[in-house]
């Protein structure tokens, strides 16, 4: 099979069979264009798909060779295959082209365009965006890393496009023709995947390539831009804004959402609670602004829009306990978050359930808001036992062989003010399908402790 996939005319291959790959070759097609697909898994989950959906189309499943992909003028990489994999090495070095699904739907797109990356609350930017710009009256797609892949959204009736980007997405983005570019933080994440937090860093900061407008966390040095004096730049942070920027302001004894010295609303208003969803209210005002939006729609969205599924989502509150779904926190930086977003100043108020997968992070850094915010720390999955080394000493430690008994522990210990937020810093393959079945189990499982 291999070998006939290589004597093939057909110039673009296409590898991954995963969401992203399927968008490719749906956009290939519309347009005509011919394509194979390779994929190092011998049983993709979507092969069956594939099969039904394209059975004229040449495939090659299992391990590369590195001699696979030479005989193509272009490889379509899906963001879940390294670009260390030899046979993409062995390709580029041979001056084949390797594109991502940026690169095509960039191309294609017809609409201004709004990227937005980060390590954590970029799908809360994305989706709040979106639902400014729907305010506006505008016609926005609204997907990429986060929903629907973004060759999918391509559509002549949009008027605005609104993509998350991850930063495997980035890795081989050049020109970003022009879109308005949002960075958002960066902390340790896929370590598992990069050699170390500066290669994670340049695979974000491509975000900015051939940009018309960057956003960036003022608050986070890490996310400064180096670029020329000619792209319009502004930033956003939980403080005093410049002329241009966006903060926060005190007004009359409360804390007001500002642009420069305008204060816009207060704070209490915004309907997605914690300080971390505030600076996630005031970069997305920031992406509007730059892309024109109407400020008075922006501010009436943030009175109504209550956040992602699993995304530090309310779940119920039993005899004064709050139980929080941060599922989606899937890196030490989002747990780091979540934890100074709900933590009180004054007391340990806050039940942390984490664990999973690791994705060989350093959970050192989790240290210290857990020792000012949590008094107690439910562990469960692979990695727990790490974890749990490299927090002793900042609180009570406890592992567990299931996410329900975490659960079932953190109710019995929960006096009334507090709150069991499950935020676990960790990838959820080990145990779930993804985290969004870790998020309904936790629910389920609180449902269950707490009727």
């Amino acid at each position: 099979m291999m070998t006939d996939l290589i004597a093939t005319n057909r110039n673009t291959a296409i590898v991954g069979m995963g969401a992203t790959g399927l968008s490719a070759a749906r956009f290939l097609s519309s347009i005509g264009k011919s394509f194979v697909f390779a994929d190092s898994r011998t049983e993709p989950p979507r092969l069956h798909e594939v099969r039904e959906q394209y059975p004229d189309v040449s495939m090659v499943l299992g391990p590369f060779t590195e001699d696979l992909l030479l005989g193509f003028d272009r490889v379509v990489v899906s963001p879940g295959v390294s670009l260390e994999e030899p046979a993409l090495v062995a390709a580029r070095e041979r001056g084949v082209k390797l594109i991502g699904d940026v690169e095509l739907f960039l191309e294609q797109a017809a609409a201004p365009v709004i990227v937005i990356t980060g390590s954590n609350g970029k799908s809360t930017v994305t989706t709040l965006l979106g639902k400014m710009a729907e305010a506006c009256g505008l016609s926005v797609g609204v997907g990429g890393n986060l929903g629907t892949p973004m060759l999918d959204l391509l559509d002549e009736g949009h008027q605005l496009y609104v993509i998350e980007l991850s930063s495997f997405q980035l890795e081989l983005v050049t020109d970003t023709r022009g879109a308005i570019a949002g960075l958002l933080n960066i902390s340790p994440d896929h370590m598992d995947r990069y050699a170390g937090l500066q290669q994670y860093h340049a695979a974000k900061h491509r975000i900015f390539l051939g940009a018309s407008t960057v956003i960036n966390n003022r608050q986070d040095p890490l996310t400064n831009p180096l670029l020329s004096t000619s792209v319009k730049q502004s930033s956003f942070g939980l403080n005093k804004p410049d002329l241009g920027s966006f903060g926060l302001l005190d007004e009359d004894g409360q804390q007001w959402l500002a642009c420069g010295l305008e204060p816009l609303m207060p704070v209490a208003d915004v309907a997605i609670k914690g300080t971390h969803n505030t600076a996630n209210a005031l970069a997305a005002l920031a992406l509007g602004q730059a892309a024109g939006l109407d400020m008075t729609a922006m501010l009436e969205t943030l009175k109504t829009y209550k956040g992602l599924v699993h995304r530090c989502e309310h779940v119920a509150t039993v005899n004064q306990v709050m139980y929080i779904d941060d599922s989606k926190g899937t890196n030490v930086g989002a747990t780091v978050a979540a934890l100074n977003g709900f933590g009180e100043k004054d007391r340990a108020n806050l039940i942390l359930i984490a664990g999973g997968q690791g994705k060989g992070q350093d959970f050192s850094k989790l240290k210290k808001p857990v020792a000012q915010f949590v008094k107690l720390v439910a562990l469960y999955g692979e990695d727990a036992a790490k974890i749990a080394s490299e927090l002793q000493g900042s609180s009570e430690i406890e592992q567990f062989d299931s996410l329900e008994n975490a659960v079932a522990k953190a109710a019995a210990s929960a006096q009334s003010g507090d709150i069991v937020l499950l935020s676990p810093a960790c990838a959820s393959f080990d145990m779930f399908s993804g985290f969004e079945q870790r998020g309904q189990r936790f629910q389920s499982a609180v449902k269950a402790v707490a009727p």
